[in-house]
């Protein structure tokens, strides 16, 4: 069964930084893209960033572009969300998810083309 692992939340305040990871087990890592989402109870799951096969090949919601930074290790089968400058506004639940490249280069920014999600992993900003 393919796992996929978060870690790195918490409560932090506003200008902070915060880099979850997230560690894949069961799967050809490098086969996949591998994406950063965040839902709220008030908004519907929003992609934050993606990466396709390698780190030349990322995508970032407008809303995080300068501030977040989205990396993988194929190495080490994990996916990271470096997190600067944080606003109050990044609070949510955040998640990975993976999908199946498909000889496809480019990070995948469609969510339902994720097949593999996480449990989740808070994070909460304060002003």
């Amino acid at each position: 069964q393919v796992l996929l692992v978060e870690s790195g939340g918490g409560l932090v305040q506003a200008g902070d930084s915060l880099r979850l990871s997230c560690t894949a087990s069961l799967l050809t890592f490098s086969g996949y893209s591998m994406g950063w989402f965040r839902q709220t109870p008030e908004k519907e799951r929003e992609l934050v960033a993606a990466v396709g096969w390698n780190n030349g090949y990322t995508s970032y919601a407008d809303s995080v572009k300068g501030r977040f930074t989205i990396s993988r290790d194929n190495a080490k089968n994990t996916v990271y969300l470096q997190m600067n400058n944080l606003k109050p506004e990044d609070t949510a639940v955040y998640y990975c998810a993976a999908a199946r490249r498909l000889g496809r280069v480019s990070a995948t920014t469609r969510g339902d083309q994720y097949e593999y999600w996480g449990q989740g992993t808070q994070v909460i900003v304060s002003s």
